[in-house]
């Protein structure tokens, strides 16, 4: 037996149980309608909730960028890479977050990793307490940290307060979640988290990747959507959902957020953002600043596509949030569903299977953006009832 041998066994059990993920190839922009292996598509699987990826202000602002300060950074923050371009972003997003002050990573998922691992370290007198349906990247800081962690079940504040007063004693305790989560749509509890917090001393971390650009005044998110911003102690949000770029950041308190620059890791290893990404992202929150007319018009096609889903007979879960849950249970069943959309109808969304979600709650997960039509919007509606008849999954 070849030493790689294992690799196609599993490969091939993936197939077999219907959780081999299929990558598709963009051809053109993110936008409503794409191009994927030669084909047009109406595209309901991008996180461009805003259509900002492909916005001209936006693609304005990087090319400016790319010839005043050239493409790349050209060395990590705390050496030479820290250009005027990420100083005025992390005031603006500051600002925009009504945070005193934040700090730019490479990803959201490096502003977790980064984050998380210098809040709380091995060895100290310390505890994450971790919503059971966070992110991988906040499971991953965490185990970067070392530190030790408890789980409370998903939205579950009984258990919150069980898990809080089990580590009462701690002088560190980071309660950690989700702001939105990102496979079913269901927010964070959040006012109910802040009291707990309060109670037993401890800090809040929001991971708001999802509710950037969605909720609250014009999209600033969910500390902002429950009015919480002097009560929540770290807001966490990525640039490449709904600002259509790349990179993520983390605000809070100016003390705190200096020290995440002594102690980041991915701030003090790894190369600064690039200058025409930092542009476009500045350009972004330019846009969400002056008008909250995108916001409005994602939900309001939110809205209509699952007021037509849920009038067809489907479950949607309890999402409360343009993300679109399409319960199908079956992993083959789902993949099925994927394949079909894409081959007969042109409509690109993707089967969500184990292990991003547990087995038997696959499902294709849609995310409208503002900007559909409701032409395009309507057009998905029919397509689910024609195929939900046709495989007898609607009776």
């Amino acid at each position: 037996m070849a030493k790689l041998d294992w690799i196609t066994e599993e490969l091939n059990e993936l197939k077999e149980k219907g959780l081999y993920v299929r990558i598709r190839v963009l051809q053109s922009s993110q936008g409503p309608w794409v191009v994927v292996d030669g084909k047009k598509v109406l595209n309901m699987c991008s996180n461009n909730y805003l259509g900002l990826a492909a916005h001209p202000k936006i693609k304005e602002a990087a090319i400016r960028a790319i010839l005043d300060y050239g493409v790349g950074a050209g060395a990590v923050r705390t050496i030479a890479g820290t250009m005027e371009l990420h100083v005025e972003l992390e005031e603006k997003l500051a600002k925009f977050k009504k945070r005193e002050a934040a700090i730019l990573f490479q990803s959201g998922y490096n502003a977790n990793l980064g984050a998380l691992s210098a809040l709380i370290k091995r060895g100290e007198d310390g505890v994450f307490v971790s919503e059971e349906l966070n992110h991988a990247s906040i499971i991953d800081g965490m185990r970067l940290s070392g530190a030790e962690k408890v789980i409370y079940k998903h939205l579950n504040m009984e258990d919150l307060k069980k898990r809080l007063e089990e580590v009462k004693d701690k002088k560190k305790k980071l309660i950690v979640t989700d702001g939105v989560f990102s496979m079913d749509g269901d927010l964070a509890p959040l006012p109910e988290i802040v009291e707990l917090a309060e109670q037993y001393d401890a800090m809040i971390y929001v991971d708001d990747a999802h509710g950037e650009g969605v909720l609250g005044d014009s999209g600033r998110g969910i500390v902002d959507h429950f009015n919480l911003h002097d009560r929540v102690d770290f807001e966490m949000g990525t640039l490449s959902k709904a600002f259509g770029v790349i990179g993520g950041y983390v605000a809070g308190p100016e003390e705190a957020i200096d020290y995440l620059r002594q102690r980041g890791r991915p701030f003090l290893f790894s190369s600064a953002l690039n200058p025409p990404d930092v542009a476009a992202a500045i350009a972004s929150v330019e846009i969400l600043q002056h008008s909250d007319e995108l916001v409005k018009k994602l939900w309001d096609n939110t809205n209509f596509l699952q007021k037509g889903l849920r009038d067809l007979g489907y479950d949607l879960g309890n999402t409360k949030h343009p993300i679109t849950p399409v319960m199908l249970y079956e992993e083959k069943r789902a993949q099925e569903f994927s394949k079909r959309l894409y081959e007969e109808y042109n409509i690109f969304a993707q089967a969500i299977v184990y292990p991003t979600v547990p087995l038997g709650t696959a499902r294709i997960r849609l995310e409208p953006s503002a900007a559909h039509s409701k032409e395009d919007l309507q057009y998905v509606i029919d397509a689910f009832e024609d195929l939900g008849k046709k495989t007898g999954f609607l009776k």
